[in-house]
């Protein structure tokens, strides 16, 4: 282990180890071999790592900084990742086992979130109020929240690091960054950007550790005002209910079981495409996966063609080939869930179309696989994968449609494919999910808002609005006349 590359925590601005010696060993999907070790935080880490953004947050030298001066601050992190990313990507590939053409690609895509929140940096405003009293000039404006402990997991790290910290430093907020246990190598190495691009000490931490020595300790800090997470709907609810020590504002970004709605009307290769996108891009590791593909049953054999047809041409390989398609999935434990649900589904009555099994080679290597469903209990369609699986099954009517998508807990993504405009705007607005593609899928952007309805969480990253969330609004009274304050218990 001690030849191995090693990546410490980045603390007040300096490295260090953790304080209990721990130290981890991190995996490469791809071969299932130890790669890299990395420093794990103690609760003594967590409690200096918060009292350092404390201090940053009243540091002058940050506190005072200009709101235009702290987008061009940003602005240079946004150029730094840009010159960085094929080698962060490089780093995440190996580590996470996502494609190296997705991972590099993403982070260099992402300095446009860093530089679409520099550019809103001094455009936070505040308001004068028509108040109803006279003599009295009433304004309010918009201050940092306070300290953020921003959780990332291991999946898309630098686009889900951005979304939270790109807004927290516009609205001049301290952020301690939390990676996740498994594959956290990017973000221990994102550190030396921030390092590079010369923020204060203090104003940006990154750590990582085990819950119960690092999340934990972090999310009821009594002095963390803000907690921006994005996991699975069961972490959050410890999440939620750490938050209750510190009252802390919380955004929860979490799972999905997205639908992607066919209609008769649609293009097969426009629909095929989308479906392979939402289940198959990014090896199905996304928390947008649309995993429940709701077909009109009048093209169904078409259309489960298609895609058959389609994914004899998937490379499955080496995330660092560029050639590749689909790389290994990070964890053998998501491997054990999808074959669970696989043998639950076959027993349901449920049919493998393609795949259904691990591949015989070293690391996590999962076929692409496709389901056709018994019904709508099949447990490939409600359970999260996280995985290269598709479910399949049919619908007759718009109306058995809509119901079909909103049969579930969550609600983040969505995707309608038709050619009929009435019915995409009709459609869109009935399902119950935070976003909806309609023919396409997987799209993003700085300035459209990301978040879910039911447990896919509550909150919003990206956008306009997602800024104000690192702040609170002051409401400041001043009483403009010349004579003194009227005496409080005479009533007029």
């Amino acid at each position: 282990m001690s030849t191995l590359p090693h990546y410490s925590l980045f603390i007040d601005g300096a490295w260090t180890e953790g304080a209990g010696g721990q130290i981890m060993a991190t995996q490469n999907p791809a071969t299932g071999e130890d790669w890299a070790t990395f420093a794990c935080a103690a609760p003594e880490d967590v409690e200096r790592t918060v009292a350092a953004a404390r201090r940053a947050l009243n540091d002058p030298a940050w506190r005072d900084m200009t709101q235009t001066a702290r987008g061009k601050l940003i602005h240079r992190l946004a150029d730094i990742i840009a010159v960085h990313a094929q080698e962060l990507g490089q780093l995440e590939t190996t580590d996470s086992g996502k494609l190296l053409a997705e991972t590099s690609a993403q982070t260099g895509y992402v300095a446009d979130y860093y530089r679409y929140y520099a550019g809103l940096a001094d455009k936070i405003e505040g308001a004068v109020l028509p108040i109803d009293k006279p003599d009295m000039h009433v304004f309010t404006r918009r201050e940092p929240i306070g300290v953020v402990a921003a959780i990332v997991p291991w999946n898309a790290q630098m686009f889900l690091t951005a979304t939270k910290l790109g807004p927290a430093l516009a609205a001049g907020c301290t952020v301690v960054l939390k990676a996740s246990e498994i594959a956290p190598v990017p973000m221990l190495a994102f550190a030396k950007l921030v390092e590079k691009a010369g923020f204060p000490p203090g104003v940006i931490s990154v750590i990582t550790g085990e819950a119960e020595t690092c999340a934990i300790p972090l999310t009821r800090h009594p002095d963390v005002d803000r907690i921006a997470f994005t996991g699975g709907p069961e972490t959050a609810r410890h999440v939620i209910r750490n938050s209750a020590e510190n009252f802390a504002v919380t955004s929860l970004e979490l799972g999905g079981k997205s639908p992607i709605v066919v209609f008769e009307d649609t293009d097969l290769d426009g629909a095929a495409n989308g479906l392979i996108a939402g289940n198959f891009g990014a090896s199905g590791q996304s928390c947008v996966a649309g995993s429940r593909g709701l077909v009109q049953r009048s093209i169904l054999a078409s259309l489960t063609d298609k895609i058959t047809e389609k994914a004899k041409g998937i490379v499955v390989g080496d995330p660092l080939e560029a050639a590749t398609h689909v790389g290994p999935l990070c964890t053998d434990a998501q491997i054990q869930k999808i074959k669970s649900a696989l043998a639950l589904a076959e027993a349901q009555g449920a049919q493998i179309v393609f795949g259904g099994a691990q591949l015989d080679r070293p690391g996590n290597y999962m076929a692409p696989t496709l389901v056709a469903c018994a019904g709508p209990d099949t447990a490939t369609l409600n359970t999260e994968m996280f995985g290269p699986v598709m479910s399949l099954l049919p619908f007759d009517t718009e109306e058995e449609a809509v119901a079909l998508a909103n049969d579930s807990d969550f609600g983040l993504g969505s995707g309608v494919f038709t050619q009929n405009l009435a019915r995409a705007h009709r459609v869109s607005t009935r399902l119950k999910a935070g976003i909806c593609w309609v023919n396409t899928y997987r799209a993003i952007s700085p300035i459209a808002p990301f978040g879910g309805y039911g447990q896919s969480g509550y909150g919003r990253e990206a956008g306009v609005d997602a800024i104000l969330d690192y702040t609170r609004t002051k409401t400041t009274w001043i009483n403009t006349s010349d004579a003194p304050m009227a005496n409080p218990f005479v009533m007029r």
